[in-house]
Parts: structure tokens; sequence; C-alpha cells
């Protein structure tokens, strides 16, 4: 009996110290991810804030590194990301309710669902390569701000799905039941309850994909972004009836990360800096972003009371 204790006591140590081993080496591997992205950010910030004046926002690129700035190309990130809010996230949101809700349970939405998670590990090359086929060369949109917003809005399709499925899943079944009970169509409990219940989650999936489109660079050079912008897209709203236009669709366009990467690929400690500010205005605009969701994510998470 009492080699059995002892061999159940020395089990808990074994397991007790694994557990504690597994707790180091979890706390230093994110401190370790943490004190990386502050050096980083540390010396981007070395290198750029003595770039971030007045005049770098409202200049556009120039060939001396000096007076170069980033008007044209935060305005149409502004506007590319806008194409991708209006068509992305309403799609995406539209595709994962009818795939969890209504979509019979036959192999054909296996394939589906199986197809859509994996197409979020896709490369972003590859979505640059079916955007140039589909949206420049078979509807002739050409390179434009329209078909780099689609582009980009392709490219969280599946995050936005996958992230409105999983929050839709974690609706309590009561919820339903109950609107069954007194007599709830499926259209009134997806609009009424699963919806609304489910949108802080929903929140959590667009964050993510907008974050990772914000920031790309391959599919928007694949369909012919410019590095050199010396004019401003027509401007969505005039003084004038109809007072909205969307003549800036159809406009050529480059964007932040773009513009980075020229930047990058010149010679001169100059230009550098000049990369270095434009990815501190690219993080401050995500950061905001991200800030501005998960605010509303929070309004929304104090509403609920299951």
């Amino acid at each position: 009996m009492a080699s059995l204790r002892t061999t159940q006591s020395g089990h808990l140590m074994r397991r007790k110290l694994a557990e504690q081993l597994f707790v180091i080496f979890g706390l230093g591997t994110l401190l370790l991810a943490i004190a990386v992205l502050v050096l980083l950010f540390g010396q981007l910030a070395v290198d750029g804030l003595p770039r971030l004046r007045w005049e770098f926002f409202t200049s556009f690129p120039s060939r001396r590194a000096g007076e170069a700035g980033i008007l044209s190309a935060w305005v149409g990130t502004c506007l590319i990301m806008l194409v991708t809010i209006a068509t992305g996230i309403p799609i995406g949101v539209a595709a994962g309710v009818y795939l969890e809700e209504y979509a019979p349970k036959n192999w054909m939405t296996d394939l589906i669902e199986v197809t859509v998670t994996n197409l979020a590990g896709v490369p972003s090359i590859i979505y640059g390569l079916l955007a140039l086929g589909a949206f420049v060369y078979f509807f002739g949109l050409g390179d434009t701000i329209l078909t780099a917003g689609l582009t980009l809005a392709l490219l969280i399709l599946p995050v936005v799905i996958v992230a409105t499925r999983e929050a839709i899943r974690a609706v309590p079944v009561q919820i339903r039941e109950g609107a069954y009970g007194v007599g709830a169509t499926k259209w009134q409990i997806v609009t009424h309850h699963v919806l609304p219940y489910s949108l802080a989650g929903i929140l959590t999936g667009v964050i993510i994909g907008l974050s990772r489109a914000i920031g790309e660079t391959a599919p928007i050079i694949t369909i012919g972004a410019l590095t050199f912008i010396a004019f401003l897209p027509p401007a969505p709203l005039s003084p004038t009836p109809p007072f909205v236009s969307f003549e800036w669709l159809n406009s050529a366009f480059t964007a932040l990360p773009i513009q980075m990467f020229s930047w990058v690929s010149r010679p001169g400690e100059a230009f550098l800096s000049n990369a270095a500010a434009a990815g501190m205005v690219l993080m401050v605009m995500t950061l905001l972003m991200n800030g501005a969701a998960i605010y509303v994510r929070y309004r929304m998470r104090k509403r609920i009371t299951w």
C-alpha cells in the first residue's frame, strides 16, 4: 500500500511539473513575441517619425525623397477598403448564414464547406491571378479601384464566412426552439435572434479579414497597381446634382503597401525613412479600424442577455 501511494505521488508531481514547465514555456514564447513586435515597431518609429509632417500626408510621390508624400497612396487605400467592405462583408455574412441555417446537409454542401475552409489558407498571389483573369480580362473592369476592392473582397470572403458560421453556432439552440415554439418563421429567427446575438463574433472575423486585406501587396500588384500616381481619383461626392459620383471606381490606383514597396526598392536612406513613415501610417490605420470594431463588439456583447 505504501509503495502504491509513493508511485501515485510521483505521478502527481511529474504531472504538476509538466504543467508548470508548459506555463513557463507559453509565457516565455508570448514575451518573446511581444519583445520582437516592440523592437520592430520601435525601429520603425525611430526611422519614420522624423518624416511624419503634415506635408508628408498632403504631397504626391516624388523622385526627391524629401518632397515625397503619401497623398495618393492613403486615399487609394481608403477607397479600396471602402469597396472591399461594401462587397466582401455582406456577401460573406449572407453566405455564412445560408450555409449554417438554410443549406441542405448533403455532399454538395460538405464540398462547399471544405472548399471555403481551405480557401482561407490560399496564398494571396493566387487571388491576384484569379482577379486578373476574371475581373480584368473576362469582365473588362481594367486595373481600377473597383477591381482592387473586389480582389481584396475575395481574399477576406473565406475568413468572414467561417467566422459567421462559428458565431451562429455559438447561439444557444434553446433560443431557436423558443422562437419556433411561439410560431416564428426561420427568417424571423435568423433576423431577430441569431444575427443580433452572433454579431459580436461576426465582427471578430471581419476585423481579422480587413486587417489582412489592408496590408496586402501581392494581389493588387498582380492586377496592375501603379507605384507612382500624381493625381487623385474623382471625388465620390459633389456639390451639384446628383451629388454622388461613381467615376472614382474606374480610376487608376495605388496603395500604401505599394508605395512602401516602391520606396524600399530605391537606393538611399531617405527613401527608407519614407517607407518607415508610411508603415507607421498603415499600422495606425489598422489599429484605428480594429479599435473601432472592438469597441462596437464590446458594446454589442454588453447588450446580450441569454
